[in-house]
């Protein structure tokens, strides 16, 4: 799983059919790491908007999250991180 900042929506004129009912967003990895500003598409299924802090799961478990293998995706919106959460 990744953290992410999700940046802006993305419209796809033609995609696949079983993307049909999706919304697809831009992510940027954030939290350090060697992926640390790295930008991937991902599924948001949890309606997060843009400027969220997100965790982000990816691979057969993003697929499943969809509840098929079958669907072409490989980055799936899992959570939103509040910012007003303190470890103080």
């Amino acid at each position: 799983m990744l953290t992410a900042r999700l940046i802006d929506n993305v419209w796809a004129t033609r995609k696949a059919e079983s993307l049909n009912g999706y919304k697809l967003m831009l992510a940027e990895v954030i939290g350090g790491g060697t992926g640390n500003g790295q930008r991937m598409i991902v599924v948001d299924i949890i309606s997060a908007g843009i400027g969220d802090r997100v965790i982000v799961t990816t691979g057969s478990s993003a697929r499943k999250m969809l509840g098929s293998d079958d669907i072409p995706v490989d980055a799936v919106v899992v959570g939103i991180i509040d910012d007003d959460c303190s470890f103080e």
